[in-house]
């Protein structure tokens, strides 16, 4: 949709809303325009950025689909006095190899509380 035609084969990190014709676009567009919204495009990047985002200052585990909203809102911004809701509908367990895969390793402690002093420290 935010190409403005179907797409064959589309590809995203973003598996949820990876659709390329979508069987309700009509009624989607009916309510982008009834609703003064918009669509844009966002990266697989920026999707990844909004999600560590997320994670980060909400301690919410969304998956890729629901950070593309977020990855619009710091992309584009939005006009002064307004307010938006972004609705995080997917949780990351749907997802759980874009976690794994774009995340740090784990740092691993041994069990004693000398080491985890140690490694706070």
């Amino acid at each position: 949709m935010v190409l403005g035609h179907p797409v064959a084969n589309p590809e995203t990190i973003a598996t949820a809303i990876r659709i390329g014709n979508p069987a309700s676009w009509v009624q989607a567009l009916e309510v982008i325009h009834e609703s003064l919204g918009d669509i844009r495009a966002v990266t697989d990047d920026e999707i990844l950025d909004a999600y560590h985002f997320v994670a980060r200052y909400e301690s919410i585990f969304c998956e890729p689909a629901s950070a593309a909203s977020v990855a619009g809102i710091l992309k584009f911004g939005v006009p002064k006095g307004s307010t938006v809701v972004c609705v995080l509908t997917g949780n990351g367990l749907k997802d759980p190899d874009t976690a794994v895969a774009n995340s740090a390793a784990p740092v691993v402690v041994d069990a004693t509380l000398s080491s985890l002093l140690s490694e706070l420290s």
